[in-house]
């Protein structure tokens, strides 16, 4: 229902960048600028400064933005509660996920969701958990689930399900004899990392601090920002990382790589997180309720 000029604005002053916010509006870059052009042209003033390859909002532009925010999440809860009058559960559902939860849990998770569900539109965005949160405190996604803590003030949080992780090697390497492996016995054995931003890595560096290990006293030996990637190399016998048991239960049982539970055991928590002070639509609570049910039921298997 919002004048879809203030939307594309929104992605152009969002992104600061018109190529990417005409992929994120899957429109043409021409489409972009001109619905853009329109805008400044009925406000009678320039929105943008373009000029040495980057984007700036103008001080009209900061001005519309914060409007064009409120603007367009009015008019969504609008729409929403339109169609819950008629007691639909229904509509664009934008859910992120980090790397792990995203690619292990949440499929199977949206695949049922949209089978009771016909009439929801669920679209899922992959990141790593601290990009899913931003996104989250920007409006750009309705709900996002989380593999650590909440940082963000912008965004309350609830606990979805716990979610353990081990240490994970291929069956050549030493660690595979072990029947769990403390976090001292770690430090003799190259180590394959997530990256910067990863809810496993936080939570693992966590883990080891409270074990009176620093993280950077580990044998990093290099680090990927996928668990399929950290997956493949660790079955090459070229060092060991720590996983969820989730994201590596075909390949045990297939016998190409070895789970060793760590000592203490490693539970963390999968959080779900939302805008704070904004409407959850009928669709969103739906949705959490029968992602933490699940969820939790899959964790449990």
């Amino acid at each position: 229902m919002a004048d879809r000029r203030l939307q594309v604005f929104h992605a152009v002053a969002k992104h600061l960048s018109f190529t990417k916010a005409a992929e994120a509006l899957f429109m043409t870059q021409p489409a972009v600028t001109f619905q853009v052009k329109q805008l400044e042209e009925h406000c009678n003033t320039r929105l943008f400064e373009r000029g040495h390859g980057r984007n700036t909002l103008t001080p009209a532009g900061l001005l519309v933005l914060e409007y064009a925010e409120k603007i367009l999440a009015l008019s969504a809860e609008l729409d929403q509660r339109l169609k819950e009058m008629t007691g639909e559960v229904g509509g664009l559902l934008l859910v992120g996920a980090s790397t792990t939860i995203a690619e292990f849990l949440l499929p199977q998770v949206l695949g049922e969701f949209k089978s009771k569900y016909p009439k929801v539109q669920p679209r899922l965005a992959v990141a790593n958990s601290e990009t899913v949160e931003n996104r989250v405190a920007e409006h750009t996604l309705d709900i996002g689930f989380i593999e650590a803590p909440s940082h963000r003030d912008a965004v309350s949080s609830d606990i979805c399900c716990e979610d353990e992780l081990q240490a994970i090697c291929a069956p050549s390497h030493p660690l595979a004899r072990l029947k769990a492996a403390a976090p001292k016995q770690l430090m003799q054995y190259p180590f394959i990392s997530r990256e910067p931003g990863s809810g496993t890595r936080e939570v693992i560096d966590q883990y080891l601090r409270e074990a009176k290990i620093q993280p950077a006293d580990l044998n990093v030996v290099m680090e990927l920002g996928s668990p399929e990637a950290l997956k493949g190399l660790v079955a090459t016998g070229l060092g060991f990382t720590i996983l969820s048991r989730a994201a590596v239960l075909k390949e045990t049982r297939l016998g190409q790589l070895v789970r060793v539970p760590l000592s203490p055991r490693l539970i963390r928590n999968f959080s779900v997180v939302y805008p704070k002070e904004k409407f959850r639509s009928r669709v969103v609570n739906t949705f959490v309720q029968f992602a933490r049910e699940r969820l939790a039921a899959l964790q449990a298997s």
